[in-house]
């Protein structure tokens, strides 16, 4: 069993920083891929930033202001929000690609936190 769960997330003023941690616990071999997705108010899911061993790509809306990291020992991912814009305001969910064993690739979602910009 395999779970996934953010921290981080809150209320914050429109140019302000938050930092969102994601941790992967449970029967884990390796981790293949991480990243963030969020869901605005009314919008369909969308990425924020992916990480993967050799690159990460963001989504056009947080390029230059979200850096992604990730700490391989720890199961842990991290997401550097900088400048946050009222736009920025949805519920933040953290996605693992694992192997759980040599032949089980599985995608996995945490329950999500809710960031909120005020202007």
């Amino acid at each position: 069993q395999v779970r996934l769960v953010e921290s981080g997330g809150g209320l914050v003023q429109a140019g302000g920083s938050l930092r969102l941690s994601c941790t992967a616990s449970g029967t884990i071999s390796s981790i293949a891929h991480m990243g963030w997705y969020r869901q605005l108010p009314g919008k369909q899911r969308e990425l924020v930033a992916a990480i993967t061993r050799g690159s990460s790509n963001y989504g056009d809306s947080v390029e230059g202001r979200f850096t992604i990291s990730r700490d391989n020992a720890k199961n842990t991912m991290l997401l550097q929000m900088n400048s946050l814009e009222s736009t920025d305001t949805a519920v933040y969910y953290c996605n693992a690609e694992i192997w759980t064993d040599s032949s089980h690739l599985r995608d996995y979602w945490g329950r999500g936190t809710q960031v909120t910009v005020s202007s």
